[in-house]
């Protein structure tokens, strides 16, 4: 069946190379130029498309506004002037004939106002959108993730290609930064922090099987790595500030697709043209029940996931109240495991058959309000609500008996936000932002379970409570000249559940010392919240009674220090280094000596049942990474990664041992291929090798298991074995094909190219004795079709 529908593929790749026409087709390119420090729209800047005869420019009005008309379609570059401004040019932006392009270009004002200073935006992907992040930040494109193999359009798969970044579990799209848990990611969309943003998800965790995000809906964003700067809190691990873009203002256009995200539909359009409003929306609904029915697998086993999910966003611009923007995302998903599957991935510890229905629901909107009080000074506000709900239920099935229930949870918290940032550009040098932030949650957590070693349910959890996290922050940017610049922060944060609170200095700096080189460093303190349920796990006292034990834990603490060096061989050759360590403190461990700690949750679909913990864990990462890349030129593109690193962690037993994170090295090769085949269509090839050290586990008590009669551990050797090193290899075809009003795209991308058996988890059955071994993915194409119009 695979190489039937390999080749089916292949035949309509070649069909359409033979009946593609040669017709010259144009298309509108518009958007917006803003000033990079103050975000205010700058008029008179001069828009030209390069390399292209007649010559085709622009100048922006006095709303910041663009257009350039009659743009061939195709890969083209734009370059944006102002005196007194760096140049910016924004490079291989793709034109096709069905759908305008609007860009969002930002303007950087010189110190020094003598020398024509150019900056290529468009290549410097390793420059984040907030210029206060100098050091372990770059863009997210979405170009990329779509273009890219192996990343099934997920914009978590897609930072997996990144220097420090460790993917190594086909099955969920945790993102392992530097060898923190996933659970340390904070996720931000439109200045606004949001929930999982996954299917399946858990309350706490960070990843998932499915993504949410769509990347249809977003555009260029954020993805910092370490010491980020004081805008961000209530994380350790990293930071993906995401952005969503606007619908078209000035004309409809609409986009179907189908793939193994699901089916899709996509509108977007002018609410009111003369006030330049627009709307979005974008459903789509799972497809992978039909891949099942084709006999293929998805790392699921036999259950089938079910899932769908929305996104929407409208823009409001006013004449004397500023702008507002409401978005909102949501997600639906649930997926059940019947008892005789041949899957044995969710054996129980005490190998009784179970019945299993897990069901998630996840969703945020957000209300903000951006207004300018003059040129340099403006406020943005926001008002937020989001929710998560998460049911999961395992009832025992067994022959001759009724059925009994083993397992039942279900978490639900609502969060409400709101915040304020006030954003002052003194001058070309100087830039002041600070901020409040206020979270409400409402938790209503419920857990019963059967202990192991025992026979009755027993209540875990079953609280209603609210917690308050108060955050506030201010930043110092200054440009001691064009080459110089640094920021320095305070971050402060309160989570009134326990009166627990956090001063945080962050500072960093960057040099230019030559045309193409810099240097940077980085350093700052950094909290995080535990994970909300563990502070509600209930343990029963001597008398009888309900006890909290986990409910005084402080904040998880990380110091953080970076240094990086950047090299620029040509326009289109960088070379990136950079040397980190991070120290952990006050890490959630047991009280009585043991190997457990907080640091190595994160990445599964639970958190640990420990109560009795307390803030005496420790933990520490360093390394070195290096990153090589090609930037798209003449069609042809590179992207090379490594990284070295050590990752530690000290439980109560005072003894240092390897996180389950700690892989020591990762690395990948990602290259391609872009072919004009004519004025109308094109054909690529992208192929990825990813490599890392094996995943660290800890070994069966094999004898105490089959005494006992559940799955035990030998704790006291947490992580001390280790699988095979991980490798995959995946390839990517794709074939675009312009029409006069549509424009079609076609790719299969096979993943696990040689089918690699790459271990996913080992099983117990304590009643035999026998230990399974279960592999991740194997061979599979994942084949998609978009048609926008």
């Amino acid at each position: 069946m695979i190489k039937q529908i390999t080749l089916l593929t292949i035949f309509a790749f070649l069909f359409f190379f033979v009946n593609a026409q040669k017709n010259t087709f144009t298309q509108t390119v518009k958007g917006i130029v803003i000033d990079e420090q103050s975000g205010n729209v700058i008029a008179g800047v001069t828009l030209a498309a390069e390399g292209i005869q007649p010559a085709i420019a622009s100048s922006t009005d006095s709303a910041g506004k663009f257009k350039l008309q009659q743009v061939p379609i195709g890969r083209q570059n734009f370059r944006a002037t102002m005196i007194g401004y760096e140049d910016a040019v924004v490079a291989n932006i793709e034109i096709t004939s069905s759908k305008e392009v609007v860009l969002e270009i930002r303007l950087r004002e010189k110190v020094k106002k003598l020398d024509n200073v150019v900056i290529n935006t468009g290549k410097s992907k390793n420059k984040a959108l907030n210029e206060m992040a100098l050091v372990s930040a770059r863009q997210f494109s979405v170009d990329e993730a779509v273009r890219y193999s192996g990343t099934r359009n997920d914009p978590s798969r897609m930072a997996q290609n990144f220097a420090g970044v460790s993917g190594t579990n086909d099955a969920r799209n945790d993102i392992v930064i530097r060898g923190n848990s996933p659970a340390g990611v904070l996720w931000r969309m439109d200045g606004i922090d949001i929930p999982n943003p996954n299917h399946f998800s858990t309350l706490g965790a960070t990843g998932g099987p499915v993504s949410i995000l769509n990347t249809n809906t977003l555009k260029n964003s954020d993805f910092l790595t370490s010491a980020f700067p004081s805008q961000y809190g209530n994380a350790l691990a990293g930071v993906f500030d995401l952005r969503m873009r606007n619908g078209n203002s000035e004309k409809y256009e609409f986009l179907g697709q189908m793939g193994f995200n699901g089916f899709e539909f996509a509108a977007e359009g002018p609410l009111n043209k003369n006030s330049k409003s627009s709307f979005l929306i974008d459903y789509r609904y799972s497809m992978v029940a039909a891949i099942q029915s084709l006999g293929l697998s998805v790392g699921t086993g036999d259950a089938t996931p079910n899932y769908q999910d929305v996104h929407f966003k409208l823009h409001l611009p006013t004449k004397k109240w500023g702008t507002f923007d409401w978005f909102g995302m949501g997600g639906e998903s649930h997926i059940a495991f019947p008892y005789d599957t041949e899957d044995n991935l969710y054996a129980s510890n005490d190998g009784t058959l179970r019945d299993r229905n897990f069901k998630s629901l996840t969703g945020v909107t957000g209300l903000t309000n951006t207004y300018f009080f003059n040129t340099n000074t403006s406020g943005k506000f926001t008002l937020a609500i989001s929710g998560t709900e998460s049911k999961y239920k395992e009832v025992i099935v067994d022959a001759g008996k009724p059925n009994k229930t083993a397992y039942d949870k279900r978490n639900v918290q609502v969060k409400y936000s709101a915040g304020y940032t006030f954003n002052k550009k003194f001058s070309s040098k100087d830039q002041f932002t600070s901020g409040v932030i206020a979270d409400l949650s409402k938790l209503s957590l419920k857990q019963d379970y059967i202990p192991d070693g025992d026979s009755s349910i027993t209540t875990f959890v079953d609280t209603k409570k609210s917690a308050l996290l108060l955050r506030a922050f201010s930043n110092l940017g200054h440009r001691f000249n064009d080459e110089l610049s640094t920021n320095i922060g305070l971050y402060y944060q309160l989570f009134t559940l326990n009166n627990s609170f956090s001063i945080e200095p962050r500072w960093n700096i960057k040099y230019q010392f030559r045309k193409n080189q810099s240097v940077s460093f980085g350093a700052g303190l950094h909290s995080q919240t535990q994970p909300l349920e563990v502070y509600f796990y209930q343990t029963k006292t001597n008398g009888g009674q309900t006890e909290l034990t986990n409910k005084n834990l402080g904040l998880v603490k990380s110091v953080h220090t970076v240094l990086g060096y950047d090299i620029n061989f040509s326009k289109y050759l960088r070379f990136k280094t950079e040397l980190y360590a991070q120290y952990i403190y006050n890490a959630a461990v047991e009280k009585t000596a043991s190997s457990f700690s907080m640091l190595n949750s994160g990445a599964d679909f639970y958190f640990p049942d420990k109560t009795n913990l307390t803030n005496n864990g420790k933990g520490y990462n360093y390394g070195v990474e290096i990153t090589l890349e090609r930037f798209l030129n003449k069609g042809f593109y590179y992207l090379v990664t490594g990284s070295f690193f050590q990752s530690k962690y000290k439980g109560s037993d005072a003894v240092w041992r390897n996180t389950a994170f700690n892989t020591n090295f990762t690395g990948n090769v990602l290259l391609g291929k872009e072919f004009k085949l004519n004025e109308r269509s094109s054909f690529a090839v992208d192929t990825k090798i990813g490599i890392s050290g094996g995943q660290l586990y800890t070994p069966f008590d094999v004898a105490a298991s089959q005494r006992d009669g559940y799955v035990i551990f030998k704790e006291e050797k947490a992580y001390s074995l280790r699988n095979n090193a991980y490798w995959r290899w995946d390839l990517k075809f794709s074939y675009n094909r312009n029409g006069k009003r549509t424009t079609q795209k076609w790719y299969v991308d096979l993943q696990n190219l040689t089918n690699r058996d790459n271990i996913y988890v080992r099983t117990l059955n304590p009643k035999t004795g026998a230990i399974g071994e279960i592999n991740q993915i194997g061979f599979f194409p994942n084949i998609n079709y978009q048609i926008t119009f």
